[in-house]
């Protein structure tokens, strides 16, 4: 669980942001989108495919710079 003490005169807003970017941190926020729609095995084995062949081409592409 993540927690933010607020400090003695300091405005809400500023603890808010300080909250949010924990979570963010923590990634709390990614695991909520993630967990938000169900996916079928298939379509994670899919995306999971799409995600190493976009990273193949970027590293490939590095390489050729060079």
């Amino acid at each position: 669980m993540t927690r933010v003490k607020v400090k003695d005169n300091e405005p809400i807003e500023k603890a808010i942001r300080r909250f949010k970017k924990k979570c963010e941190k923590d990634g709390i926020v990614q695991d909520m989108r993630k967990k938000a729609r169900f996916l079928k095995p298939s379509e994670r084995k899919r995306k999971k495919a799409l995600k190493a062949e976009k990273r193949r081409r970027q590293e490939a592409q590095k390489a050729n710079r060079y």
